[in-house]
């Protein structure tokens, strides 16, 4: 995990934090990165009414800020010891300012505490999910029951045999699955941990074949199911074989990827898999297509991030271009 060398934990008054910044200070230790605690708070309207004439907006909004910089500085006091962490209040919507400090100061990873103990019970709209959909850098969500260290790492990979996006952008797809399987790799090996890599697939066409219009018998169909099946595997053994060829004979050994061809809709599958295995982390990308400004997530992406049950990593590809902006 030594490429984040710019990390930002952002605290909130509604989660619980410490599972996040422990998280985070684990990483910065281990990689020497900077680590920065943030929190955003309300702006104070300019033309609020006061119950004093000398106290304007400007000085409730600072005494706002210091006391938000006390709770900051309590709030690492058992990392900051060993560890040089820097403090920082923001002022506006929270998802806006985590993004524009993330484009403001190169932040290259945002952990953060899950907004709720399920993120199942995310609702789209939250501040989860816009960093989710908009955050040009990894952002890692944090279950609040996130163990301390990790025992088994899920992979969503999104290999496929055929694909609706350019070539270009078929490329940006199969990068993005090696950009993720190197991140759960690298923290599989640091934290001792399983590695499992899942791929789901689906057989387009095969309840059509089996309706009473299409005068296909059921060797005919499961012939060209198994076809299909077969195709997938393919690919996704080439995926891992790349994968682990980058990660090295040794490290590939000891780490042992298991790998997993599920059927049906990733929508479902990846999150019950997620809860069979026992999953502490799901490792997952969650936009394709880049160099788009406001092109987010789709429907799945989106509908497995909201049934997963355990902390995320959630990674765009490299050329994904926020539609947020650091002007107002």
């Amino acid at each position: 995990m030594e490429r984040f060398k710019n990390i930002i934990v952002v605290a909130t008054a509604e989660s619980a934090n410490e599972a996040a910044l422990e998280r985070a200070a684990d990483l910065a230790n281990n990689n020497q990165a900077c680590l920065t605690v943030v929190e955003v708070i309300d702006k104070i309207p300019i033309n609020l009414k006061l119950f004093h004439n000398d106290l304007s907006p400007e000085i409730l909004q600072a005494n706002i800020v210091a006391e938000h910089e006390k709770r900051l500085e309590e709030l690492i006091a058992p990392w900051s010891k060993n560890l040089d962490i820097q403090i920082k209040v923001l002022i506006g919507t929270p998802f806006l300012e985590i993004i524009r400090e993330v484009l403001r100061n190169g932040r290259d990873l945002v952990v953060k505490a899950a907004e709720s103990d399920g993120l199942r019970a995310q609702v789209f709209g939250s501040d989860d999910m816009h960093l989710l959909r908009k955050c040009p850098c990894p952002v890692w969500l944090v279950h609040s029951k996130s163990p301390k260290a990790y025992h088994r790492i899920l992979v969503a990979a999104a290999v496929d045999i055929y694909s609706p996006f350019l070539p270009q952008e078929s490329e940006t797809k199969h990068q993005l699955d090696l950009q993720i399987l190197d991140l759960a790799g690298s923290l599989a090996l640091s934290e001792f941990a399983e590695l499992h890599i899942a791929h789901v697939w689906e057989a387009i066409g095969e309840s059509s074949l089996r309706g009473g219009f299409m005068h296909k018998t059921e060797d005919e169909v499961v012939a060209y199911v198994e076809k299909v099946k077969q195709q997938h595997q393919q690919n996704l053994n080439e995926l891992v074989a790349e994968f682990t060829n980058h990660l090295g004979s040794n490290a590939s050994a000891y780490l042992k990827p298991q790998i997993h061809l599920l059927k049906g809709s990733p929508r479902k599958e990846i999150p019950l898999f997620a809860e069979k295995i026992e999953a502490d982390l799901v490792v997952m990308g969650t936009v394709v297509r880049t160099g788009i400004p406001g092109f987010l997530m789709g429907n799945t992406a989106e509908t497995i991030l909201n049934r997963i049950d355990c902390s995320i990593l959630a990674v765009k590809p490299q050329g994904f271009v926020t539609p947020v902006t650091l002007e107002e």
